[in-house]
């Protein structure tokens, strides 16, 4: 079970979902009030980038993945002062999340930005994208559902399109240039300091 504050109207008191249970796996469509596909993105940051792309993309509804609390207040904020009613706010392990909490094919598309890249050599096996990675994402992805991927860490990247482009089951596709539009504040942040965002997108075969 889950819980979402609300109000009598439609803009819920809170966009930041309580978890009653880590073991039962969550019903996205308790989660919003209209019924539509479902994106998630997994370490949402400030929310700059999904609050965004919330409002561009009214026909869809949205999970934004955070464990730091303050950076999900901040997702809240942000969405309420906007109106959003198709964007809520999860804390939680995206690692976990994927592979226990979102039912099989119910994700439309997630979206990895910028994750830690653990750069130092013995670290590297904490890294959200790995081999297991592609066998629970597509597990969780519906049918033609994309997994779209930025970074700056070159190494990361490397690693990223290894594990996706080795998996049959995913195929490299296009990311549609308004997404590419639609940056986080971590992307803000490299661009200004001329460092250039790596991206690629894989769909569930």
């Amino acid at each position: 079970m889950v819980s979402v504050k609300s109000s009598p109207l439609a803009q819920p008191l809170s966009l930041l979902i309580r978890l009653d249970s880590i073991i039962r796996r969550l019903d996205p469509a308790s989660l919003f009030s209209t019924a539509q596909p479902l994106e998630v993105e997994l370490g949402s940051g400030d929310g700059s980038f999904l609050v965004n792309y919330a409002k561009h993309r009214p026909d869809r509804n949205f999970l934004g993945v955070e464990r730091l609390l303050g950076r999900l207040r901040k997702l809240d904020r942000k969405g309420r002062r906007a109106g959003l009613t198709n964007l809520r706010g999860i804390r939680i392990e995206s690692a976990y999340l994927v592979e226990y909490l979102l039912p099989p094919g119910s994700v439309a598309a997630l979206h990895i930005y910028f994750p830690d890249p653990w750069p130092k050599r013995k670290h590297r096996k904490f890294r959200l994208i790995n081999e297991r990675f592609a066998v629970i994402a597509h597990q969780v992805l519906a049918t033609g559902g994309v997994v779209y991927l930025r970074t700056d860490d070159q190494d990361y990247f490397t690693q990223m399109r290894s594990v996706f482009d080795a998996s049959p089951l995913f195929r490299l596709v296009e990311t549609d240039p308004e997404l590419s539009g639609i940056i986080t504040d971590f992307e803000r942040g490299f661009q200004a300091r001329g460092i250039a965002t790596q991206r690629a997108a894989y769909t569930k075969k």
